[in-house]
């Protein structure tokens, strides 16, 4: 292991990387390194303990929290989610269900529709990214967008998908998104440090997304000042570690319930992945993984639940994390 370890020094320093690293294997060994900084301006390091925004692995805390709902009976996998929109939202098929959306097997339209090319660094946004501070305020994005393919007939990853997941959560509980997803995911789990931030609140605990490996242009003009199911919470790599180890303990579902998140409605939906609800499913390994990639953010976290083995790597830049994550994964083998 500390070859690997080396190994790994060795490449964050000839990316530059920014960000932090850490891996977990059975025996109790836990390796968290830190590298570059939080903030450029004033040249704040980043530290073990820093919280990084973290994209799309939002997504895995959305389908948790909706599950949560699920086995409280508030809502269920075949809840539409035309008996929750009632009128809004009309291009939304009738038949598009819960499931559906939490298995990106919805077919509806996408406001960041990533299968329509562009690049990462644009600015897709159709409202002023200030206004976005909470589900309802995505509704105007949502509500033009064409229906793709019937529902539950193909996969597509859908950002939007997971927007309308967290509007049905907030509609059946009658609980904001945010409330939703600390008290039914981050306090049953322990997760101190993990909440979906403001971005234009950020405290000096918070590492900044910077839009490339070098400059002070950060990524306050392309994302929501305040993401919701689809991404925008931040946590750290001890959080995501503990996720992970209360998911398997069943702090947060039920053991059956992580089972059915865990199994694949989508296969092939990559080279080497399929997808379950919320989550991505390596087919070789068995890991689970969750992903994030916007501007000014990279992060993956891989668990193989059969091993006991996790890797969580986080950076405040667009493509920082994906050199390291490569080769832990040909290190590890996950």
């Amino acid at each position: 292991m500390n070859d690997a370890l080396a190994d790994i020094n060795q490449l964050a320093a000839d990316t530059g990387f920014s960000g932090v690293v850490r891996v977990d294997a059975p025996g109790s060994y836990s390796w968290p390194a830190a590298y570059g900084l939080a903030h450029r301006g004033h040249l704040f390091a980043n530290t073990t303990s820093t919280q990084f925004g973290l994209a799309s692995i939002a997504k895995g805390f959305t389908a948790l929290a909706v599950a949560s709902l699920i086995e409280d009976g508030v809502l269920t996998f075949e809840t539409t989610a035309r008996s929750l929109l009632g009128g809004d939202l009309p291009l939304i098929d009738d038949r598009v269900t819960i499931e559906d959306l939490l298995a990106n097997r919805s077919g509806i339209g996408d406001y960041l529709d990533e299968d329509a090319g562009g690049d990462v660094l644009d600015y897709p946004m159709t409202l002023p990214v200030h206004q976005l501070d909470d589900s309802e305020s995505y509704l105007p994005m949502l509500a033009k967008l064409p229906q793709k393919f019937a529902p539950g007939t193909d996969f597509a990853y859908c950002n939007g998908g997971f927007v309308v997941l967290a509007l049905l959560a907030e509609r059946a509980s009658g609980a904001s998104f945010y409330d939703l997803v600390r008290q039914r995911v981050c306090e049953p789990a322990g997760l101190t440090h993990t909440a979906f931030l403001r971005n234009d609140e950020l405290g000096g605990e918070v590492a900044v997304g910077y839009l490339g490996e070098e400059g002070l242009r950060t990524n306050a003009l392309h994302l929501p000042v305040r993401g919701t199911g689809d991404g925008g919470i931040y946590s750290t790599v001890a959080d995501i570690h503990t996720l992970w180890t209360a998911l398997f303990d069943g702090r947060i579902v039920t053991p059956a319930m992580v089972a059915t998140l865990t199994t694949a409605r989508s296969s092939n939906c990559s080279p080497t992945r399929d997808y379950g609800l919320g989550f991505w499913l390596v087919r070789e390994t068995g890991a689970l993984m969750l992903q994030g990639y916007d501007p000014g953010v990279s992060a993956c976290t891989v668990h193989v639940p059969a091993r006991g083995v996790t890797h969580t790597v986080l950076s405040n830049t667009t493509d920082g994390a994906w050199p390291l994550t490569t080769r832990l994964d040909e290190l590890l083998g996950t």
